[in-house]
């Protein structure tokens, strides 16, 4: 059987589905029709998604690493995280907080984090829903968890792990914070709220209030993807803002390519040739200011 064709308008009645009002059934109603039949949409349905069963790019098991699953202080309550270090670290290191996307605290989330220890970080992944209790597994029970949380509580909440990792042992007090789909947007938000942040990555992430980034001291990278014409409709104002408060800003464009490339589960939306190029920005941008 060959496979099946993916078109930009399935992929945006992804995104429709996964950030928006469009439920699972509308969903697959709209795919089918994309599609031309319920069997071609049943094919093409876990290609737009992402797949916990596609091979991580860092073992769990990876002996170049120190990894803990922690409970910390939150502003109200106990958070959980997924912490990461190199093994053979000598001395403090910088710090990165890692903030997953609208589907919580997962495999590849934690593989991200990995990723971030073995260049020279203590990679630390929040779980955000730990006030509902922590990240289910269940893709969408738990994207229809982010509707119950406070947003004041959940960059409070951001703010207080920043503070955990200032104060641990084996960071060296400098922290940045990446993170993707809705965790770019709380990377902005707290970017805005904590500012003792000392460098903000934001991949495709809902820009802050223009009236709040006068707030912002950390420096930015902003990367974003030329398809997602959803979230990009924010960014002329978010820069502007950002000048005029003469606020330290780089912000990337990769064209051709959608929402959520840089998640290598994601078949259908993962551009590797956009991810290694932003990846390789965020590293020598946390290199350069988290040192």
């Amino acid at each position: 059987m060959s496979t099946p064709k993916i078109t930009q308008a399935m992929i945006d009645a992804y995104d429709e589905y996964t950030h928006l009002s469009l439920d699972r059934r509308g969903f697959m109603e709209k795919l089918t029709k994309l599609a031309g039949s319920s069997a071609a949409a049943a094919a093409i349905a876990p290609m737009l998604a992402a797949n916990s069963a596609r091979a991580a790019m860092i073992a769990e098991d990876d002996e170049r690493l120190r990894i803990e699953e922690i409970t910390y202080p939150g502003s109200t309550g106990e958070m959980r995280g997924y912490l990461v270090r190199p093994a053979e670290q000598e001395g403090p290191l910088p710090a990165v907080v890692v903030i997953h996307e609208n589907r919580g605290l997962n495999a590849h989330i934690q593989d991200v984090a990995r990723r971030m220890a073995l260049e020279g970080f203590v990679a630390l992944a929040p779980d955000f829903l730990s006030p509902l209790g922590g990240t289910p597994e269940d893709e969408d029970e738990a994207r229809s968890m982010f509707g119950q949380l406070d947003p004041e509580q959940t960059v409070a909440n951001g703010v207080a792990t920043i503070e955990f990792l200032e104060g641990h042992e084996e960071t060296n007090g400098n922290v940045g914070a990446v993170g993707f789909c809705w965790g770019g947007g709380t990377v902005n938000s707290l970017a805005v709220n904590a500012p003792s942040l000392d460098a903000a990555v934001a991949y495709y992430g809902a820009q802050p209030d223009p009236e709040d980034v006068q707030n912002i001291n950390a420096p930015l990278l902003l990367h974003y993807a030329g398809l997602d014409e959803r979230i990009n409709a924010g960014i002329e104002e978010y820069r502007e803002a950002l000048e005029a408060a003469g606020a330290e800003h780089t912000i990337h464009m990769y064209e051709g390519v959608n929402h959520a490339f840089n998640n290598d589960t994601s078949e259908a939306r993962y551009d590797k040739e956009a991810a290694d190029l932003a990846w390789q920005r965020t590293v020598e941008f946390f290199k350069e200011k988290l040192a």
